[in-house]
């Protein structure tokens, strides 16, 4: 797959895959992300968060998968326990090509950003998603009020990557599922999948 030259990026292995374009929200009170949360802070880079593969999100270093998205801190506070809050979203999609530890537990990754290919419009097979999602974002409102009204997001509806992530996102499929999506580069193969998903459930 096209792929950018190597760079380090710490990474945050979790229980779940963050997608590009989407939020979430996180609770940090161990050491080595606290550390992870200044050194973004002092940098102003993001982090990488991967699915975890084998072990669990706190103790020893996890195993993560070999793909994974970068995340962006918007926004950082405490909850009523006194820990840091972090609402990030997610941005790049990568793929690590090694990890290693560093003295404090921190899992950080030589990682290759993957080549994405911008606005891709929609296929004609996939225009049903579109409206799905459309459907769906109007229940849902929070970042996507009145989609229908607004241009922009009529322009978001007609881009095969956006609706792919977005659907991904709200549908009920499975993080192992969401892990496959972020592997396949082609942003209607994405589509195809999640048709593919759709109609296993129907």
């Amino acid at each position: 797959m096209p792929v950018t030259d190597n760079e380090t990026l710490p990474l945050f292995p979790l229980h779940t895959v963050l997608l590009p374009g989407a939020p979430l929200g996180l609770r940090v009170f161990e050491r080595r992300y606290l550390d992870l949360v200044a050194e973004c802070g002092r940098s102003g880079q993001g982090f990488g968060i991967c699915l975890i593969l084998e072990g669990e999100e706190t103790g020893e270093p996890a195993i993560p998968a070999a793909y994974g998205v970068e995340a962006q801190i918007e926004d950082f506070g405490s909850d009523r326990n006194g820990l840091l809050t972090l609402q990030v979203r997610g941005l790049r999609r990568f793929r690590v090509a090694r990890t290693r530890v560093r003295d404090n537990g921190l899992l950080v990754g030589d990682v290759q950003w993957c080549d994405e290919a911008g606005v891709v419009p929609l296929q004609p097979q996939h225009a049903a998603l579109a409206t799905l999602l459309a459907e769906l974002l109007d229940k849902v409102g929070g970042e996507y009020p009145d989609l229908g009204h607004a241009t922009a997001n009529l322009r978001q509806l007609e881009d095969a990557s956006w609706v792919g992530w977005r659907l991904a996102e709200l549908l009920p499929v499975t993080d192992e599922q969401r892990l496959a999506l972020l592997q396949e580069d082609d942003p209607h193969r994405r589509l195809d999948r999640l048709l593919e998903w759709m109609d296993e459930e129907a």
